[in-house]
């Protein structure tokens, strides 16, 4: 597609007191990206790097142009120029620097991008010095965050590395912010900016761009904690699932892609001139199978896992008689249930807003006192329900061979394995997923609205 048939968006990103170009969208240091004093410290604690603090802005407004203007109707990318102050603009404007950080975000977001960078007029204001505690010899660094993934992930991880991980916080909660075991603060456990829209409100939700704030901060503590990995928690499903069987008519997401992560080692490896690999440790295990490990671990009683959270909608929509819960029917919510049933495991019936997915139709399913239903849910839980029979049923379809084949070829390259080897463990994790979904499906019994969407479709 060329640039004059997409929606061109233009964002200035500027400092405090001074103006966007005309035509373009304003988005302030201070206002719109906010940057705390004693967050950004949870990063520089051992000394302040002008260049990584830039980055952090650099994903800030990304993130903030991501959500600013919604996608087309028709159609999906979106044509960006984005400008913004750093500190030496020459280091940016470097041409590996500039194509390895357009080739990440052009993959990951679907989108058009032009990033140019000027001359701060300032220097940003360097955190004060707190002291932070992290034990040397670091290995490698895991996100966590209130995923069932993280959460299994990060213990299964802790067993092999044990003092050697370094763990960074994705969010924002304080009660999230642990100390060791000294009662230590440890770096990396605040979330270092926010992003906000001004006057009005973000409108897009697609929120593909959060890849690239995952990989900048995770990758930023490492290259802080000297470690030379950042672990992707993913499991298979949800790493390689979107990217195999695109949900509805969205653009293959690649936010959890080992193809996306090269892209970043590539980016980290021009700008900083460090080496960080990401890997995938359960990239060829299904969720279900990360968390019976994860239980394993204490030989079935941790309750932790129960706690985590894998819907992404908010509280206006999934509380029930004003007491939050997760929607139980998006996709993030299905292959949570199904893997929840895999590791023969089970939660209450109010986890979820819908209780009961045996239920001969949608809206019988529902709790009761829930008077929020949408026809956004319903076509939600349909997406859901659909990605993951396709993905169930992906070998069995002739017309998935070439699909297959590319996707072989593309982890193959990103992996530094051959297509052979890739494939024999792609098809493994396909016919894992396939054999549990079955299983579930059985569970849940002929007359589940569920398994008469997923009947209806096979049959169409």
């Amino acid at each position: 597609m060329n640039d004059d048939e997409l929606p061109a968006i233009q964002v200035d990103v500027h400092e405090e007191g001074g103006r966007a170009r005309a035509g373009r969208i304003p988005c302030e240091i201070g206002s719109n990206l906010i940057f705390k004093t004693h967050n950004l410290a949870a990063y520089f604690f051992a000394k302040w790097e002008p260049v990584v603090f830039d980055l952090m802005l650099l994903a800030a407004s990304v993130e903030f142009c991501d959500r600013v203007r919604r996608r087309p109707a028709l159609g999906w990318g979106r044509a960006f120029e984005l400008r913004l102050p750093v500190h030496d603009p020459d280091v940016w404007n470097q041409k590996n620097v500039s194509d390895t950080l357009h080739d990440a975000l052009e993959l990951l977001t679907g989108d058009q991008w032009k990033v140019t960078f000027i001359k701060r007029r300032k220097p940003a204001l360097e955190p004060a010095q707190e002291l932070f505690y992290l034990d040397t010899g670091a290995e490698a660094v895991i996100p966590f965050s209130d995923g069932l993934d993280s959460r299994a992930v990060g213990a299964l991880m802790a067993e092999e590395y044990g003092s050697r991980l370094v763990r960074v916080r994705l969010g924002s909660k304080k009660k999230d912010h642990p100390k060791d075991s000294f009662g230590r603060k440890q770096p990396f456990m605040t979330l270092p900016y926010q992003v906000k829209p001004g006057a009005s409100h973000f409108i897009e939700s697609t929120a593909r761009s959060r890849g690239f704030k995952f990989a900048v901060l995770s990758g930023s503590a490492a290259y802080f904690a000297k470690a030379g990995k950042v672990i992707v928690p993913e499991s298979g499903q949800g790493a390689l699932g979107p990217t195999l069987v695109p949900v509805g008519q969205a653009y293959e997401d690649y936010r959890n892609h080992p193809r996306f992560m090269k892209y970043m080692t590539a980016f980290f490896k021009a700008l900083l001139g460090c080496d960080i690999a990401f890997v995938f440790p359960r990239l060829w295990f299904t969720k279900g199978e990360t968390l019976k490990a994860y239980m394993a671990l204490s030989g079935g009683k941790n309750v932790e896992w129960s706690k985590t959270r894998s819907c992404w909608q908010d509280n206006r929509h999934v509380s029930v008689n004003n007491h939050r819960r997760q929607c139980g029917i998006c996709a993030a919510c299905m292959l949570r249930r199904l893997s929840v049933h895999a590791a023969d495991l089970e939660e209450p019936a109010d986890t979820y807003v819908w209780e009961n997915l045996s239920a001969p139709t949608f809206d019988a399913g529902v709790a009761k006192g829930f008077d929020k239903k949408t026809r956004a849910q319903k076509q939600y839980a349909i997406a859901g329900t659909l990605h993951l029979d396709h993905l169930a049923y992906l070998k069995q379809s002739r017309a998935a061979e070439r699909p297959l084949n590319l996707a072989a070829f593309q982890l193959a390259r990103a992996l530094g394995e051959s297509e052979a080897a890739i494939r024999i463990k792609l098809d493994r994790l396909l016919s894992q997923h396939e054999k549990e979904w079955k299983t579930y499906m059985n569970s849940l019994g002929p007359q589940s609205f569920v398994v008469q969407w997923a009947d209806n479709d096979q049959s169409a």
